[in-house]
């Protein structure tokens, strides 16, 4: 496998963003490995806390979170997924698979890191990972936060908004990606965070998987994800565990979303669900501390 390593000082002096880089090798599935960058900040002693991100942002994303988790006591695991941020990137559109990109987090997650008793707090393609990672090893996971994301199965259609999404994402000749937080956000971003968005992509051959991930999402009956989605659901109708929605009042790509999962996991029942007001899709950047309050709180009442 063909892969890119956006060079260190890319990645020096980031607004917000002091945390000490931590990296793991997992296997790529080629009889090769991929070096994968995550934060791991607060007390080592403590449950983790499992901040994963969607695209086309990396973990500078949960930069407004991680502080006041720390504060609360909760150690922060933010890792940064294959083709984002500092981890490794493949440079063949087809080497970025949902199965892999499962795998991969796997890996890095349980048999280098070894985390158990996890809280997940995931946002976009953090939890069609997550989510699905939390069902296929329920031993490892307590509770779950969902914000803005959701687990298709393409069963039912995913949106006008999505497919507009997908469409730009497959059609325009720059993958801008700052351009993209910025126009899912509704803070105005400055110049170094809007930079920072950009340091892990030198120029488009970095993109392939940023530029992958939406063809990825199932959206039909026949999707190659389809079916491990599905057995997914059928564990969440059986989830007991506290899991809460947190979803902003500003994305049109996720939204409903929440409701569904209200409806059918019997884990929700009973938890303060809450909508984000005055969020965007990446409301780590409009509401990072009011999040990082509202899952310390939820950690505090569920344990």
């Amino acid at each position: 496998m063909q892969t890119l390593r956006t060079p260190d000082d890319r990645f020096e002096n980031l607004s917000g963003y002091p945390f000490a880089a931590n990296y793991a090798d997992v296997a790529d599935g080629e009889g090769s490995s991929l070096r994968m960058h995550y934060v791991d900040e607060g007390p080592r002693e403590s449950a983790p806390v499992l901040l994963l991100h969607g695209e086309p942002s990396w973990s500078y994303l949960y930069r407004k979170m991680i502080p006041g988790l720390v504060d609360a006591g909760h150690r922060c695991i933010a890792p940064d997924l294959v083709g984002f941020g500092r981890s490794d990137k493949p440079t063949r559109r087809e080497d970025y698979t949902y199965a892999r990109h499962v795998e991969w987090l796997r890996e890095l997650l349980f048999d280098r890191l070894d985390l158990k008793g996890i809280t997940l707090f995931c946002q976009d393609w953090g939890g069609l990972l997550g989510i699905r990672l939390a069902v296929e090893h329920e031993h490892r996971f307590d509770r779950i936060v969902a914000a803005n994301t959701f687990l298709p199965t393409g069963d039912t259609s995913l949106g006008e908004a999505f497919f507009a999404w997908r469409k730009f994402s497959q059609e325009a000749a720059v993958f801008a990606t700052s351009r993209i937080l910025q126009g899912a956000t509704v803070t105005t971003l400055p110049a170094d965070v809007l930079a920072a968005y950009d340091a892990p992509y030198p120029d488009e051959s970095y993109k392939s998987g940023a530029r992958q991930f939406p063809t990825l999402v199932p959206a039909t009956p026949e999707d190659p994800a389809t079916e491990a989605n599905r057995r997914a659901w059928t564990v969440l109708e059986r989830w007991t565990k506290p899991f809460l929605t947190a979803f902003s009042d500003r994305d049109p790509v996720t939204a409903g979303a929440d409701a569904v999962f209200r409806k059918r996991i019997p884990g929700c029942n009973g938890q303060p669900h809450t909508t984000i007001v005055g969020g965007g899709h990446f409301l780590q950047e409009d509401k990072g501390e009011e999040l990082a309050m509202l899952t310390a709180d939820f950690i505090s009442r569920t344990r």
